[in-house]
């Protein structure tokens, strides 16, 4: 009998470790390392996709690392073996594409100013097979603003949009940072460097934390990433997109620290923080995408929660720290079914005051009875007195 409730014990303790596992899953691959708020059900297309080709490839991590969530990866090693040539996925309806953008929560001024980018592209477009003169269209971006605010999430729905407009032949995206450019070695950064943005032709290459380029070190070889990267813009014009991203004030220093980076990089993308209802209705939106439900009051628990947690909207990291509290509460979800006998569907799909009290380590505050507990109590109350008990 012991080792019957162990196994099952075990079993209900995997299943909700599986349930955070997969959801994290999920959202890395989705959305970069961020719940950007990405609608719970996307719009229905009007034509079948086919299965094999997905709409939006997963981002390319760079720097030979693995993004560690199944998600393949293009290495920038010394390995000559090339990898299988990926078929480019149909181009989307931009329509679907703004619907998506619109679903997203928050980000205000960043819908204002993509919509604007896709009727500009859309009109010179038009005008160009017209036989009309255009002038040249500057299609590379500066994504600026604190961690967790969306820039990953948006730069993969450009590559999106441009391949559905026609200016990208793939729509991919390469996410890198500046150890995915620069190698420690004279005359290994071009190298390096071409190799990433070779992968990154047809679609988007973004740079994250890009003003690390700017290297101050005798040493340093961050400048030859710079124009190895400014000559393939050139020479790739009509085929790659590059945005780069970071802090606001070290991006604009970035910008202005090389002519042919002001040249090139002209429109500037800022992405504010998340305000406290804009977070809470993330939380809201990933409940109702795992089936989880809590009532009222746990609900103004876990405002509280974020709310003390949000101290600084730089070490708390905006979406991502709502992804990091959502996490914490399923764990000791996860921690509280385990103890109990039966499990249910519902049991499952609740949160608890009693899980979000522990997750903000308030556990003084949670020792009271679990609902097993409680059932078990007010069972007892409600059975009829025996002779020669006393009424409690």
């Amino acid at each position: 009998m012991e080792r019957k409730d162990i196994s099952k014990k075990d079993q209900i303790i995997l299943q909700q470790l599986d349930v955070i596992r997969t959801m994290t899953e999920n959202n890395l691959n989705r959305m970069g390392t961020d719940f950007w708020g990405h609608p719970a059900t996307p719009p229905e297309p009007t034509q079948p996709q086919t299965p094999s080709a997905p709409p939006s490839p997963p981002p390319l991590k760079t720097g030979g690392e693995s993004s560690g969530f199944g998600n393949s990866a293009a290495s920038t090693g010394n390995d000559d073996t090339k990898a299988p040539a990926q078929t480019a996925p149909p181009p989307e309806k931009i329509e679907d594409l703004q619907a998506e953008l619109d679903g997203y929560i928050g980000l205000s001024s960043i819908k204002k100013e993509v919509t604007n980018l896709i009727n500009m592209v859309t009109v010179y477009k038009l005008r160009k097979d017209h036989g009309l003169p255009t002038t040249d269209l500057s299609l590379h971006m500066v994504f600026s603003g604190n961690p967790g605010t969306g820039k990953t999430t948006v730069a993969r729905l450009m590559a999106r949009i441009y391949h559905s407009l026609g200016i990208l032949s793939k729509g991919q995206l390469v996410e890198v940072d500046r150890s995915g450019l620069v190698a420690g070695y004279v005359g290994q950064t071009a190298i390096k460097t071409t190799k990433v943005i070779d992968s990154a032709i047809g679609g988007v290459l973004f740079i994250d934390e890009a003003y690390a380029l700017n290297g101050r070190a005798e040493n340093d070889f961050g400048q030859e990433a710079i124009d190895t990267l400014l000559k393939a813009m050139e020479d790739h014009r009509d085929d790659l997109v590059v945005i780069v991203a970071g802090y606001d004030g070290l991006m604009d220093d970035f910008i202005h620290s090389n002519p042919g980076l002001e040249s090139r990089f002209n429109r500037f993308l800022h992405f504010d923080d998340y305000n406290l209802e804009e977070m809470l209705s993330i939380f809201d939106q990933q409940c109702k995408k795992g089936c989880y439900e809590l009532d009222q009051e746990t609900r103004e628990m876990v405002r509280d929660f974020i709310q003390e947690e949000n101290t600084n909207s730089i070490s708390f990291g905006n979406a991502r720290g709502v992804r990091n509290i959502f996490e914490q509460i399923l764990v000791n979800q996860a921690n509280r079914l385990a103890l109990q006998e039966q499990v249910s569907k519902e049991d499952l799909m609740q949160i608890t005051p009693r899980d979000i009290l522990m997750a903000r380590g308030m556990e003084e505050n949670a020792n009271f009875p679990a609902p097993a507990e409680e059932k078990a109590s007010a069972s007892k109350e409600n059975q009829p007195l025996q002779e020669g008990e006393d009424t409690p």
